[in-house]
């Protein structure tokens, strides 16, 4: 181990998720971690902010490790983690591994998992978020070690040491990486782009016992993927996916986007005279 490296392990699923235990123990064999995440779940929370009310964090034993629980969100973790808990700027931010995985857009705006990566890659820091496929009928006890999780953590132990040896890929700010259930060391490792979409979204309404109406939301699995995919490496094929994201969600400012702004401007010119009139 490199007692020099520093390396703050966080999460969604909150400090004594299987996870993120097996994560930290996978990673404490490239340097020194330290745990802060949320005390509970917090899925789905994408990288909302705590701004309304004080956050409280609370150091509490996990097997022999202590970790920092956190009262408010995956990205609140980071934030606090970043500037208050942690000794000096960490070497980088692991988060996971997610009971369930996160891919396509749809997941990972959604994700509290990316967030909690995607937080400190905003800050420069190498961040890399991991999630592993679990079959609906497997349950996932929380404060209890968890098998399935060990190999998919050691494998993502390897991700984190290229990543600390050779840097991120050119043009990727953070990685996004899942694990199909019972990934091993065999299991086919492919680089893929982001799916749009894995939900076909609806709205379940229904009635509470004094008439009012309530709504669930929920949706079915899309059943097409594109082969390059991240949704088509892991559902289809059984790989593991490996996504380089960037922070510039801007597309390439071609001459039609250029033509597209004269336009508007041609619009709000035509206001301004109207404007000009009526004065």
């Amino acid at each position: 181990m490199d007692e020099d490296r520093l390396i703050m392990v966080t999460n969604d699923d909150g400090v004594t998720s299987p996870g993120i235990t097996a994560l930290a123990d996978a990673a404490s064999e490239l340097g020194r971690v330290m745990i802060i995440a949320p005390e509970g779940e917090m899925s789905a929370a994408g990288m909302s902010l705590t701004f309304n009310k004080p956050l409280r964090v609370t150091k509490v034993h996990v097997g022999r490790r202590v970790c920092y629980a956190v009262s408010g969100s995956p990205a609140d973790s980071t934030m606090i983690g970043l500037h208050s808990i942690l000794p000096r700027r960490p070497d980088a931010v692991v988060s996971g591994i997610n009971k369930g995985e996160n891919l396509t857009i749809q997941d990972i705006f959604a994700s509290g998992t990316v967030a909690a990566a995607l937080s400190a890659a905003l800050l420069g820091i190498p961040a890399i978020a991991f999630s592993m496929e679990i079959p609906p009928q497997r349950t996932v006890v929380h404060g209890r070690r968890d098998r399935s999780f060990a190999t998919p953590a050691k494998i993502a132990a390897e991700v984190l040491r290229e990543v600390l040896e050779e840097g991120m890929p050119k043009g990727a700010d953070m990685l996004n990486v899942n694990f199909p259930w019972g990934a091993g060391w065999d299991t086919r490792v492919m680089i893929t782009s982001l799916e749009a979409r894995k939900w076909r979204d609806s709205v379940l309404e229904r009635q509470d016992p004094r008439g009012r109406p309530y709504y669930w939301l929920w949706g079915s699995r899309m059943p097409s993927r594109r082969r390059d995919s991240d949704a088509f490496a892991v559902h289809k094929l059984g790989a593991i996916s490996i996504s380089p994201l960037s922070l510039d969600f801007t597309p390439r400012v071609t001459s039609e986007c250029r033509a597209f702004g004269a336009k508007v401007t041609s619009r709000m010119g035509g206001h301004r005279a109207q404007d000009g009139r009526h004065k």
